[in-house]
């Protein structure tokens, strides 16, 4: 099964927050877009945490940097009517977008995406 992580869930576990325990069985190996990279490192970053410190984390914990390529644009491309109506950010179309490519699970705290679970297996994690 291929699993793909949202930021929420990332930080989740990186902060010791609601749902980390949820997510930990599902994060060694999982799949995580640059775009959403983007997001974790800014937050962290605001936090007064490094950056290498974060992607060492990353590192030790197997998570697979996935490239944000054209058949994930398409794909966010379709889904952006609908994201639209939900206030979803461009990086939730992007990993939403990973999840559809590769026919993963992708793991979040974001409730609002249950909307798109034909679409997607959503695994929440609170």
């Amino acid at each position: 099964m291929t699993i793909v992580f949202d930021s929420s869930a990332l930080l989740a576990l990186l902060f010791d927050e609601a749902g980390s325990d949820v997510a930990l069985p599902f994060v060694r190996g999982a799949l995580l877009s640059a775009v959403n990279l983007d997001e974790v490192l800014h937050k962290c970053v605001r936090r007064g945490i490094d950056a290498g410190a974060v992607l060492d984390s990353l590192r030790r914990l197997e998570v697979v940097i996935a490239s944000f390529d054209s058949e994930q644009a398409r794909v966010s491309a379709a889904l952006h009517p609908r994201a639209q109506a939900l206030c979803l950010s461009f990086a939730d179309r992007a990993c939403l977008a990973l999840g559809i490519v590769h026919r993963a699970t992708v793991v979040t705290a974001d409730r609002v995406w249950q909307a798109f679970d034909g679409d997607v297996d959503v695994r929440l994690i609170r």
